[in-house]
């Protein structure tokens, strides 16, 4: 389990990609995943900084970098603090 910010989890197995909310299809993606009931907010009311996308296409926000959340997942993984997820 990782986590991403504010108490909440997510299963480190069940990433797919973590991308900023900045480009204009994140920002589609997003909102499409709201209306039909697949966006989790994880940001507490703060201003989301990531969008985590699940192998179960879920979209999960968080209010953390996707560097922090990269470096988190690197460190369960056991991987480099260099290499990519």
């Amino acid at each position: 389990m990782i986590n991403i910010g504010y108490g909440n989890y997510i299963s480190s197995s069940g990433i797919l990609t973590i991308v900023r909310p900045d480009a204009a299809p994140t920002k589609r993606m997003v909102q499409f995943a709201r209306d039909n009931g697949q966006c989790i907010d994880a940001t507490s009311g703060k201003k989301c900084k990531s969008v985590i996308v699940t192998t179960g296409m879920q979209v999960v926000l968080s209010a953390l970098l996707p560097e922090t959340i990269a470096k988190r997942y690197n460190s369960i993984m056991g991987q480099e603090e260099g290499d990519l997820i």
